[in-house]
């Protein structure tokens, strides 16, 4: 199968559209400025801030003034429906008709309504939008703003993966893999993340934001500016795109996921992680690395992500570098969105053969790559396009100007063939050490536990896959940042509770002390989470990428939020269960 990209989204600090990012990059404009919509007291942090606010956004998406809804979904629909609209443009048959799936990732969700209102969920009032926090909701809305944009069809599924800067690229990589399956006909994939308090805080608190615009892979570089944005794809089998008589934009060549496994917001420093990532990329595309002709790096300006992913680079394309550029410089780093906003950048390169600047660069250093400074113009064949998360979560997708065959297969049956639901009969030191516990909050120790002994119990004691699934997050050191970043008034917070805050934090933490390096994902899809983790990897299984999984299902309780949730009638409960899956093939 060719999986051909047939339309594509993004807004972000450079655009509201397509168009208008592509003319950012050629004039080399950037978009990292002063703050001036988050509200947040620490100004002096240059931002990449889509100009428009909350009202304006909603009159652009068609949105009531009414609704209350996150600025992330609001930024997801309007990226998502301009690669919807492109796609069917001038289409001879009606997409809609097609199962579709809807794949967006987003680690923020709802998290800029959360904090404006927390003080009057405290208290009872406005209640009913803390359904709009998690991470699913925000992406659900999105879906529902779209549905009648393809003519009141519904998407056959819809997920949201969560594992923190990877998000939208592994939302890339499932959709290729659900259509290699036959599971729907098209995806529409990518994701979406706004600017937060939460976010610019906790950034804060490990020292890695620049109070300039930032310059990477520089020698004097001192940290990313944050962004925000969305940015998507509508990929379908090459057939289906020629049938309905659409214009193909490129291919997806190939794609992989790994896990750095070395710590949970530094990468190691000969980037292993991310030279599996690209390694495993160009080996499912049958490319070697001279066949690339550009490299959209991750390349977020801070001193150890550049090493690095320098490191890694020179590891796989030695003296043959090919053009290699950040355009986070242009955006800000998007986090969530950034592997779905750079890969729509990366179609637009190819599109109209330029490679754009890295800007800001001005001086080289030892063991850092030479990036692209200004606008080059040449026929590009093959892009490679990073986004690594923390937790060590790293990705790569190659995008092709011609179709790479990939191999499709039917979905096949798997099975548990261990699981353990965490009770108060397992010995948590008899698996986790008192130096690791004390890293740990009480429900990471017992999954840790569980996880150790499902795989003694099993006898698979580094599975192909770790993925976790969850509604809330990790709730505990969620809420405690957000409460101590509201009580201090944004000044002197820990990074702790920032650190073990995001989705991905018990999927990464497993890898990291098991030393895995295979595929690791989190997803935070509601009370469907679950299901998209085994979809995932029944997908994988099916196409021979992986063997094995461990599946993490978990949510713990908080007593601040439940008693919110409430007033709604919700609540939250503690939830975990390690289980370690098979392919009933072997």
């Amino acid at each position: 199968m060719r999986i051909a990209i047939t339309g594509i989204g993004a807004i972000s600090a450079i655009g509201r559209n397509c168009a208008e990012t592509l003319q950012s990059l050629l004039d080399e404009r950037s978009g990292i400025g002063v703050m001036r919509l988050l509200g947040s007291v620490h100004t002096d942090l240059p931002v990449g801030e889509v100009p428009l606010t909350d009202a304006e956004l909603k009159q652009m998406a068609g949105v009531a003034d009414s609704e209350p809804m996150p600025r992330t979904s609001l930024l997801g629909i309007i990226a998502a429906r301009e690669a919807l609209q492109q796609a069917v443009r001038d289409q001879k048959s009606d997409v809609s008709q097609q199962p579709i799936a809807f794949i967006s990732g987003t680690t923020v969700g709802g998290m800029d309504l959360t904090e404006q209102h927390w003080q009057d969920y405290a208290e009872g009032k406005a209640t009913e939008n803390i359904r709009l926090h998690e991470a699913g909701e925000s992406t659900n809305t999105i879906a529902r703003h779209l549905e009648v944009r393809i003519q009141d069809s519904e998407f056959r599924f819809v997920a949201t993966p969560s594992t923190a800067c990877s998000s939208a690229l592994n939302a890339i990589m499932l959709g290729a893999n659900m259509l290699r399956t036959g599971q729907v006909k098209a995806a529409l994939v990518g994701g979406a993340e706004s600017l937060s308090k939460f976010h610019l805080n906790g950034f804060n608190t490990l020292m890695i934001l620049d109070h300039e615009p930032c310059r990477p892979f520089d020698a004097d570089r001192h940290g990313l500016n944050l962004g925000e944005g969305a940015g998507y794809l509508f990929i379908e089998p090459e057939a289906e795109a020629i049938a309905r008589g659409a214009t193909i934009l490129g291919y997806i060549g190939g794609y992989a996921n790994t896990c750095d496994a070395y710590h949970q917001t530094a990468s190691s420093e000969n980037g292993e992680g991310a030279l599996l990532a690209m390694s495993g990329a160009l080996r499912m595309a049958g490319l070697q690395p001279s066949d690339i002709d550009y490299v959209n790096a991750h390349g977020t300006a801070t001193p150890n992500n550049d090493l690095s992913e320098s490191a890694a680079l020179m590891r796989l394309f030695g003296e043959n570098m090919p053009a290699v550029s950040s355009t986070k410089a242009f955006t800000g780093h998007t986090t969530s969105a950034s592997g779905g906003l750079e890969a729509a950048i990366c179609v637009l390169a190819m599109q109209n053969g330029c490679i754009p600047a890295n800007l800001n660069w001005a001086n080289t250093a030892e063991g850092l790559i030479t990036p692209v400074t200004h606008t080059e113009y040449k026929p590009l064949r093959h892009i490679l396009c990073n986004a690594f998360g923390f937790g060590g979560n790293e990705s790569s997708l190659i995008i092709s100007r011609e179709g790479i065959d990939l191999s499709e297969a039917p979905l096949i049956d798997i099975s548990i063939c261990r699981s353990i639901e965490i009770s108060n009969d397992i010995d948590v030191s008899a698996y986790v050490s008192g130096a690791e516990a004390r890293r740990m909050t009480p429900q990471m120790r017992q999954i840790v536990a569980a996880a150790r002994r499902a795989m003694a119990e099993s006898g698979i004691t580094a599975p192909d896959a770790i993925v976790c699934a969850t509604q809330w997050g990790c709730m505990l050191q969620s809420m405690r940042f957000l409460q101590d970043m509201i009580d201090s008034d944004e000044q002197q917070l820990k990074p702790t509770p920032f650190i073990q805050s995001t989705h991905n934090t018990i999927a990464s933490l497993i890898a990291i002390l098991t030393g895995n390096h295979g595929y690791n994902a989190t997803y935070s899809q509601s009370k469907q989470s679950l299901d998209c983790a085994l979809t995932d990897i029944q997908t994988q299984m099916s196409l021979g990428l992986i063997q094995t999984a461990m599946v993490i299902e978990f949510d713990e309780q908080v007593d601040a939020w439940d008693a919110v949730l409430q007033h709604i009638g919700d609540s939250t409960q503690d939830i975990a269960r390690v289980s370690i899956y098979t392919n009933n093939k072997q």
